[in-house]
């Protein structure tokens, strides 16, 4: 009997609910995110503004629904750069090995004996800030922890006695890589994925924060983190409901992560 995963069912909830509250956002939100409002400045949570508004009079729900589907697609993204590129790097280095595996393995190492952060900030100080920067510059980060996860596995799996077979019955390397060992690979890509989202939004985060991300006027979770401590005194919502979303998006990740990890384990 399997045991109850209560990280797994938290985890799946508390996304679900965030992931309907951003996709939500993407489509309607109550009121203008860009909007001022002369006569509703600074007014405290009300049924007309559920999260108050800010210095400018304008709503602050409307600008955490759209802030948080930035910061979403820029994790995303980052994500996905960082698995596909990753995935073949790891897949390619991790079946056939030899020289190209060890300049590879070389090369991931550096990049990740650097603090991330910097190596993100050294590339958006070049390119500049914005939107598809901060991807560019994340997604490439991203790619060496991918690239490691996977090699791993296909290392594992290259010489298991039914990939011996499926070589013997005549598989192409192709085949066996995408039809034999990716599968088994999949259980723990997922738990890196949800890593992964975890710290794309931790990452757009501080950079948005610092000016770096997402550029006014469009919404950005850092941003307005940022934008909020100017007026703790008067607005403290404000920081309180911005801060909270970061936190509900990345637990409810954590978790997940956690519960198929432990998923993971069982099976």
């Amino acid at each position: 009997m399997k045991k109850y995963n209560g990280f797994l069912l938290c985890g799946g909830i508390l996304t679900a609910a965030m992931l309907l509250f951003i996709l939500l956002g993407c489509f309607w939100t109550p009121y203008d995110t860009t909007a001022m409002d002369p006569n509703a400045m600074e007014q405290s949570p009300s049924w007309q503004h559920l999260m108050g508004t800010d210095k400018f009079g304008r709503d602050i729900l409307s600008r955490v629904m759209e802030g948080a589907a930035s910061s979403l697609f820029i994790a995303l993204c980052v994500v996905a750069i960082g698995c596909f590129f990753g995935l073949i790097i790891g897949a390619l280095c991790g079946y056939y090995g030899g020289i190209a595996d060890a300049i590879l393995t070389r090369v991931c190492d550096s990049i990740t004996a650097f603090p991330s952060f910097l190596l993100a900030l050294v590339i958006i100080s070049v390119a500049g800030p914005g939107t598809y920067n901060i991807i560019f510059a994340l997604g490439i980060l991203f790619i060496p922890s991918f690239a490691r996860i996977v090699r791993t596995e296909y290392v594992t799996c290259r010489d298991l006695n039914y990939i011996q077979s499926a070589r013997l019955m005549g598989a192409g390397d192709l085949r066996i890589m995408v039809a034999h060992i990716l599968p088994n690979t999949l259980t723990v890509l997922l738990s890196a994925l949800t890593i992964g989202f975890n710290n794309a939004i931790l990452s757009e985060a501080s950079m948005s924060f610092l000016g770096l991300g997402v550029q006014p006027p469009t919404p950005s979770l850092g941003y307005m983190l940022n934008e909020s401590r100017s007026s703790i005194n008067s607005t403290p919502w404000y920081m309180l409901f911005v801060g909270a979303t970061i936190v509900l998006l990345v637990l409810g990740f954590s978790l997940l992560g956690e519960g198929l990890q432990r998923q993971a384990q069982e099976d």
